[in-house]
């Protein structure tokens, strides 16, 4: 991860999204700790976090912190969720930033320039009463000099998706079901994580995608070759 933001990057898209799985009992989704949020590049899919707990404040914050390190690399950053308005909420209290108009009055708080957030609005209104909301929507306000213009078919969290469904056949862990011997659960948060920790380098820097014909990190430009696991885990790291 700080190898990564050591380069700069222009405009990255990335999409963020939630996975499910249970930890130790079955219990109602809202009560599990087994919540995954993963935020992946749209045009590499680079993973720049992928972390699990409950699904409280805590658990997004600690995804939108890494997050707002990446806006410091780059000029131009589009976030599009698939309705958790708590991305952009939790986005906006980290890196927001207070753009002064000359006018008086309290100047108001923006996302920093370049920074967009898309969210789509769950659930059906049609039958309700009253104004409708839009399809998709930006939670807060942004800088008046980004760019906002952004097709409605680009909001959309696709790739996370799919990830997820290929998480579930790599993962024992994740699945939904399976045979009756096989343990398709973790024990404890802190299993379940230890997992998708191996899971993250093996997807970024050693697994060729299918599409891209090559590794997330060699088509974001981190790296000019894949790694392989002999590789990983020569890499001395100092101790702090």
């Amino acid at each position: 991860m700080l190898y990564a933001l050591c380069h700069q990057f222009i405009q990255l898209q990335i999409e963020g999204d939630e996975i499910y799985t249970k930890i130790e009992n079955n219990k109602p989704p809202m009560d599990s700790e087994g919540w995954t949020i993963l935020l992946m590049d749209r045009a590499s899919r680079f993973i720049w976090e992928i972390s699990c707990g409950e699904k409280t404040e805590l658990l997004f914050l600690r995804a939108m912190e890494p997050l707002a390190q990446v806006i410091a690399q780059t000029d131009e950053l589009s976030l599009f969720t698939d309705g958790e308005r708590q991305y952009g909420n939790l986005l906006f209290a980290i890196c927001r930033e207070t753009f002064h108009t000359g006018e008086s009055g309290r100047p108001p708080s923006v996302l920093p320039k370049g920074v967009t957030v898309r969210i789509k609005n769950k659930g059906n209104q049609s039958h309700q009463p009253g104004p409708k909301r839009p399809k998709y929507q930006a939670p807060w306000r942004e800088h008046p000099d980004t760019d906002t213009q952004i097709d409605d078919s680009d909001i959309h969290a696709n790739h996370p998706e799919a990830f997820n469904s290929s998480l579930r056949r790599h993962l024992s862990c994740c699945r939904r079901r399976g045979a009756l011997w096989a343990n398709m659960y973790a024990k404890t948060p802190s299993n379940l994580q230890k997992r998708l920790d191996l899971h993250w380098p093996w997807h970024n820097f050693v697994n060729t995608h299918f599409t891209l014909r090559t590794t997330p990190a060699v088509a974001l430009g981190i790296l000019s070759d894949s790694l392989s696991w002999r590789a990983l885990f020569r890499i001395q790291i100092v101790p702090t």
